[in-house]
């Protein structure tokens, strides 16, 4: 029972930090304004216009006992007084008093001058109205074989302070709640852009200074996220500069081997030590091509359609199905993308004789897929080929091209980008690359 009762506050309550404080803010204000606004109806208006409707029914009923004496002199004298000193009208009508419907349901002025006439003069024996005047309440008696009609005005039975007190209530609750608001937002604003920082770098893009606002508990936050966002930052380059140094180093050995073998006469060794020199600077190349996936390149608007496309022409590959229709722009790094795509087309060129390319925009995310008809990896492959290094023992490890840095790179640009890659079966009979990117 509690349980569910926990997931139902959970789904009602607002997500963001924002609006929750706002509730603990606004909320205990607006129940305590209507705690005291019903303290305040029920204990002094409610009571304060029971009492004044009972001293006014208590003067109609001394009204009624003085026209019931038939005295004219003191009819007169008490009409003139009560006209003069009260703004009473008193007239005698010959006509009967209407029993039609002439309470309002949920005024309580009325409820109260209903009680206190028919408790005073009987159920039949009166009527009132008190909406046909804006500040006359109009009452009919029965009085022996006389009406009496009686005009009075509408403050005697009823406080001229409600309004008053509703608006004074109110209007510092609104300007209490607005003042908290704008503070709120003060203080919710450095969380939501610290969280915008982490996203952003998550991403992969380069967070150059963050600066701390806020409350002290969020400048420490903000501070130490700095602090670890530089350490990366400074692995990451690390990394990259000792891969490029390591691959830079070995060129000039390389180059003089080549120098070498072109003096060699033996034609059928310098063919074969040739072709493990071109290896091994193939294998130099992917060093470097991995090490520049961490260089810093700023975000950009890129077409995916205009990218994939130049990469398909520039692989000179008639085997390619490209399929599209309108153009699709995402925020990334042009650089990177270009290189990753580039990585997979060749992949699957590699194994495949067929290639098929598509792309998919749904709301917040683009698919791009790129499938063959190759021989394919096991399902428990999968995860495997992303690893730096790791190359398979089956059929598609027989090409000594590269060391098996391709795909790493590729996973390494897609999760820098906020995205992520699948790999299935082909409806080719190959393998299937499922590339898919924030919008």
């Amino acid at each position: 029972m509690f349980s569910g009762l926990n997931r139902l506050i959970k789904f009602l309550l607002p997500k963001r930090l924002f609006y929750r404080s706002l509730i603990i803010v606004a909320a205990p204000t607006i129940i305590l304004q209507l705690i005291v606004t019903v303290v305040f109806f029920d204990s002094i208006w409610i009571k304060a216009n029971k009492g004044m409707t009972r001293s006014l029914v208590s003067e109609l009923k001394t009204l009624t006992d003085v026209y019931k004496t038939n005295n004219e002199t003191q009819i007169k004298f008490i009409t003139e007084t009560y006209k003069k000193n009260f703004d009473y009208v008193i007239n005698v009508l010959d006509e009967e008093i209407s029993l039609g419907n002439f309470e309002r349901r949920y005024s309580p002025m009325d409820r109260s001058l209903r009680r206190e006439l028919k408790s005073t003069f009987g159920s039949e024996n009166y009527w009132f109205n008190t909406i046909n005047y804006l500040d006359v309440v109009e009452v009919k008696i029965r009085s022996g074989d006389k009406v009496l009609q009686f005009f009075f005005p509408k403050e005697k039975i009823a406080t001229s302070s409600v309004r008053l007190f509703i608006l004074w209530i109110t209007l510092p609750s609104i300007l209490l709640i607005t003042i908290a608001i704008i503070f709120l937002k003060n203080q919710t604003k450095p969380i939501v852009n610290l969280s915008k920082a982490a996203e952003r770098f998550g991403k992969g893009e380069y967070i150059n200074e963050f600066h701390a606002s806020g409350a002290s508990e969020i400048r420490k936050a903000s501070y130490e996220f700095d602090r670890m966002v530089k350490r990366i930052n400074r692995h990451l380059n690390q990394r990259s500069e000792m891969l490029s140094g390591i691959s830079h180093d070995l060129r000039t050995p390389l180059t003089r081997l080549k120098l070498q073998l072109a003096m060699i006469k033996d034609e059928k060794l310098s063919k074969k030590m040739s072709e493990d020199i071109d290896e091994m600077e193939k294998m130099l190349n992917d060093y470097l091509q991995f090490a520049k996936t961490q260089s810093k390149e700023d975000f950009a608007k890129v077409n995916l359609i205009d990218l994939i496309k130049g990469i398909v022409k520039i692989s000179n590959s008639s085997q390619i199905q490209f399929e599209y229709k309108d153009s699709i722009f995402i925020n990334g790094r042009e650089n990177a993308l270009k290189r990753c795509f580039q990585n997979i087309l060749e992949n699957a060129l590699t194994y495949g004789e067929k290639v098929k390319i598509s792309l998919k925009e749904t709301s917040n995310r683009v698919a791009i897929t790129i499938e063959d008809d190759g021989p394919g990896i096991p399902s428990e492959q999968f995860k495997n080929v992303f690893k730096p290094f790791h190359r398979l023992d089956k059929s598609r490890s027989m090409n000594k091209k590269g060391v098996g840095l391709g795909l790493a790179i590729v996973e390494d640009i897609v999760n820098s980008h906020g995205g992520n890659i699948q790999l299935s079966k082909s409806q080719l009979g190959g393998l299937l690359f499922k590339v898919s990117l924030p919008s």
